[in-house]
This record gives structure tokens, sequence and C-alpha cells, in this order.
């Protein structure tokens, strides 16, 4: 009777190990398998890239017609030394001969004021045909600084700041002076055949006025429309 009752302790003692040793292998696999799973969530989430979808603008810019003439109008003041500051109009043709060089040919002409002597003499020393200020020229200029003007948010303008130097000749007074003309402009391209222009000039000339012999120079600031063609 003894002995069975120590089989019966030792099988239940023998169960019980075994259910504990199960429990614990269950255990052990849940939580390798619970900590392999959170590696490889990090991991993901590690390697995974940010690809951010931007909505790019489209700009519309306009490019410079692919003639190479430029025919236009200008209009300003001109300040002519000792006759004051008067309108002048002018008219100019272009030739680009490549992407930074162009030749022009330009004809302007104003309205002289009276001179100081002749206010305050309450004379006239010129008619009104020799008080006419006429002037034709032959420039080359050289485009400097090409860039761009952004207009709101998809409009971009083509411009350049470009210098010229040319010589020519003057009517004024009764005469003809040889003249030399530097300045310099901005160039704005509306579209691919218009731009707009503002130019800075001075217009340097020998004349003898009053028997006095002197370098005269005329500054001329004036804008103005051009066309590609």
């Amino acid at each position: 009777m003894e002995n069975w009752l120590q089989r019966i302790f030792l099988m239940a003692v023998r169960n019980q190990i075994s259910a504990i040793l199960a429990a614990m292998l269950i255990s052990f696999s849940m939580f390798s398998y619970g900590e392999n799973l959170e590696w490889s969530v990090a991991s993901d989430q590690t390697t995974a890239v940010f690809e951010p979808e931007v909505e790019r603008a489209e700009i519309n810019k306009p490019d410079i017609d692919t003639e190479d003439f430029e025919f236009g109008v200008s209009y300003g003041l001109m300040s002519v030394e000792d006759f004051g500051v008067s309108s002048v109009l002018a008219a100019r043709l272009a030739y680009h001969i490549s992407e930074y060089i162009f030749a022009e040919a330009v004809y302007g002409q104003t309205d002289t004021q009276e001179t100081s002597f002749e206010v305050l003499n309450g004379t006239s020393l010129l008619t009104e045909d020799q008080r006419q200020y006429q002037y034709y020229n032959l420039s080359v200029g050289y485009n400097l600084l090409p860039g761009e003007v952004f207009f709101l948010e998809d409009k971009t303008f083509v411009s350049e700041l470009y210098v010229v130097m040319g010589a020519g000749s003057t009517e004024f007074a009764g005469d003809q002076y040889f003249t030399v003309n530097v300045g310099m402009g901005y160039r704005l391209l509306l579209t691919d055949e218009i731009a707009l222009h503002v130019d800075v000039r001075d217009h340097m000339l020998d004349i003898d006025f009053l028997g006095i012999d002197k370098t005269s120079h005329n500054l001329e600031v004036t804008g103005g429309l051009t066309v590609f063609f």
C-alpha cells in the first residue's frame, strides 16, 4: 500500500514539473516572438523614407524672338546744355549680331528753350527752325547682365542691362556737329516679340555759341516700346 501511494505521488510531481516546464517554454517563445516583432516594426520605421509630394508651379518665361531686327519709338526728356530741358521723341532700329552684341541706328528730335542770355536781354538769337535740335547716330551695344523679373507666381519676364557707344551728327543752331554718344539702357521682354526700354544717354559735341568754344553735354532720358521682327 505504501509503495502504491509513493508511485501516485511521484507521478503527480512529474506531471506538475512537466506542466511548469511547458508553461515556461511557451512564455519564453511568446516573449521572443514579441521582441522580434517590435524590432521588425522599429526597423521598418527607421528605414522608411518620407517622400513629400510638392506641386511645382509652372513658370511661363518669354524668350527673345528668333528674328534679329528690333524697331521701336521712345519718348522722354532731353537737357540741351544752355538751352533748357524739353521733351524728345526718337525712333530706333537695331540689329542683334549675337546674344550679347547689337548695332543700332537712332534718330531723335527736340525743340530747345531760350538761353538765359536771351531771357535777360529780351532778344532771340535763333530762329524757330534753328532752335530745333535733331540728331542721328550709329551705335554698338553690349548686353551686360541678363536676368529675370518675377511677376505674381506664374509669370517671369526676361530682362537685360546693356551699354551703348556710338557716333553721329547733330543739326542745331543752323549748323551740323560731329557727335559722340554713350549711355546705358534696360530692356524688359513683355512677350516673345515686344520689349520695353529705358535709356539714359549723353550726346557730346563741340559747339561755338556766343563766341565760346566748348564741349556740350546733352543728357537724354527716354522710355519706349520695340518690336522684334
